[in-house]
């Protein structure tokens, strides 16, 4: 099956962020060893989920480049949640505005690609006639 320009780079853009989760994995690894966390368990337990959502987001990348739906819908979710933390790092009382901004900065190239990429298949799937 062919894939869309908008659905390669989407997934190019989706295994960049999962790649980036990773180094965020490397760094809580880091921290816990050595010794700068508060609770090992919980340390160990957010390793986990942070893996666990970089191999997602690794998965969401292959699977939207060959052209799979549940790659380009996964893709979607992740694009929300990543613009949810940024929103998240922007406002409070410790907040961080250029960190939100360069937490947001992917989703918000990924996820008009993802959208690109969700018409161009359903072009694909349904020929518009002429």
């Amino acid at each position: 099956m062919r894939t869309s320009v908008a659905e390669r780079l989407s997934g190019a853009v989706l295994a960049l962020e999962g790649v980036g989760i990773l180094a965020l994995v490397a760094w809580q690894i880091v921290a816990l060893v050595s010794g700068d966390t508060d609770s090992a368990v919980s340390s160990v337990a957010l390793i986990v989920l942070t893996a666990l959502g970089a191999a997602l987001a690794l998965a969401f990348a292959f699977a939207c480049a060959r052209g799979v739906s549940w790659g380009r819908s996964g893709g979607i979710v992740t694009q929300l949640l990543i613009l949810a933390v940024a929103l998240g790092a922007a406002t409070g009382q410790v907040a961080h505005p250029l960190t939100a901004l360069a937490v947001a900065a992917p989703a918000l190239v990924g996820l008009p690609l993802l959208i690109a990429a969700v018409r161009a298949a359903a072009r694909r799937v349904r020929p518009t006639e002429q």
